[in-house]
């Protein structure tokens, strides 16, 4: 057999059922890429393709870093697996103490998922079993945000609240209310970094304890800065608002850092950046650079210290996951917490920013722009949708991008932007000119 670097894309595409692609149209135009090496992608036809989503939001430090590479084969030839039911190995412990120590005030504890999706449901789970914990078993309604993504377990999609990925699966979980979600053109197009503040918005949790009682209510989920549904930004004082009517009604409030966690925004989490202390943080992707699946649910010390009081010497969490602290994605996540220390990346996109926010509304007036938004390393470019074809105008402007060279990422009609934090005053410039060049060339 031949290495695995060296094997050819198959002629016959049609057994690999590809996730979240229209894969009929993909297989008769397949866009496929061969390696990856800092801030560029290679194609199979031979192409360097400027990554300008950090691969799927999640290859923070660039591609190809040796140091994980190394890490992960050192790990998997000396311990390969481990259980972690009533066993245990050194790296999740090791890897434990270096994310509480760039967590907020009061982390203290991590569990581990393979996912952003098992840490959306395990972070909810937790908040079920801490309220029955207490003694107050009746808090068992969770409520989301309308367009909010918390990926695609059964607990995920359902807080979520992107139609798409709802109208499939039936009923989903009882008991989910959705807050209204926080993106208005209307009066906020083309704002620079977070828009002016909207007491209301979050004075909609107020509504909803009302409707249904505090005393039934368990937890709200909210992003930070909601990524994949094409960044919708947070008002000015809006999460510090929800943190409030939530500590008022004890509703826990969990955080989805998944895409906002490890540097995005310009701090480690953007609980630190927007000075917001959540009670759970769930995060995933940057953990590992991408490199290899790993998630984690970083919890407040209260929470941990009343669930093993009520546990009484025994199980305290019925949950968890074979793959739960894995000793090879335990080793990467610790060699790409070592990268973003010694090259200081989980600031660096603060440095970067006004240079990025810049960049990202030169395309103010590009043939059919209608919003930009940004903050942090990470901007949405929102499109005009075509007359009775929505979603098509963005997925044109993406395959031009790839064929000029570089990748971008599109929901719906919005462009999302959000490359490695690495990236280069350079190559912000060529990644936004070439995006210029395909908007421009739209009918």
């Amino acid at each position: 057999m031949k290495p695995v670097n060296e094997i050819p894309t198959p002629v016959d595409l049609s057994a690999f059922w590809m996730p979240f692609t229209a894969n009929q149209q993909f297989k008769a135009a397949p866009r496929i890429l061969t390696s990856a090496a800092g801030m560029h992608y290679r194609s199979e036809d031979g192409r360097t393709i400027l990554d300008g989503t950090a691969g799927l939001w999640c290859c923070n430090a660039g591609h190809g870093r040796r140091e994980i590479a190394e890490a992960v084969a050192a790990q998997i030839s000396h311990l390969d697996f481990a259980p972690t039911f009533q066993m245990g190995h050194p790296l999740p412990f090791e890897l434990a103490d270096r994310l509480v120590e760039i967590a907020p005030p009061g982390f203290k504890h991590v569990f581990y998922t393979n996912s952003g999706s098992e840490s959306v449901d395990t972070a909810l789970k937790i908040a079920l079993a801490w309220q029955r914990a207490r003694g107050e078993g009746t808090r068992t309604r969770l409520i989301g945000r309308e367009r909010g993504y918390h990926g695609v377990g059964f607990g995920g999609i359902s807080v979520g609240g992107i139609p798409g990925n709802r109208k499939w699966f039936g009923s989903l979980l009882p008991g989910v209310d959705h807050l209204p979600h926080t993106l208005d053109i209307a009066r906020n197009a083309f704002t620079r970094g977070l828009p002016e503040a909207c007491p209301a918005l979050a004075d909609e949790l107020e509504q909803l304890v009302f409707l249904h009682d505090a005393s039934n209510i368990a937890a709200v989920i909210v992003e930070p800065i909601a990524g994949s549904t094409g960044v919708i930004l947070p008002p000015k004082g809006y999460l510090k608002r929800l943190r409030e009517i939530c500590t008022r009604h004890g509703i826990l409030l969990i955080f989805d850092e998944v895409i906002t966690g490890f540097g995005r925004l310009g701090a480690p989490f953007a609980a630190q950046e927007f000075e917001v202390l959540p009670d759970m943080i769930t995060c995933a992707k940057g953990l590992t650079n991408g490199a290899i699946p790993m998630g984690a649910v970083l919890v407040q010390g209260q929470l941990y210290d009343d669930m093993m009081a009520a546990g009484k010497g025994g199980i305290e969490l019925f949950h968890g996951y074979t793959y739960s602290g894995h000793p090879v994605a335990a080793a990467a996540g610790l060699a790409t917490l070592e990268i973003y220390r010694q090259e200081q990346l989980l600031t660096r996109a603060r440095d970067m920013a006004s240079y990025w926010e810049a960049a990202a509304h030169s395309l103010k007036g590009c043939k059919h722009v209608k919003d930009v938004r940004n903050y942090g390393l990470v901007a949405g470019v929102e499109l005009e949708p075509m007359a009775g074809a929505p979603g098509r105008r963005a997925y044109e402007v993406f395959v031009r991008c790839f064929e000029r060279g570089a990748l971008i990422r599109v929901t719906g009609d919005t462009i999302a932007l959000s490359p490695p934090l690495i990236i280069e005053r350079e190559q912000i410039d060529q990644l936004f000119n070439l995006l210029q060049e395909a908007l421009q060339a739209q009918v």
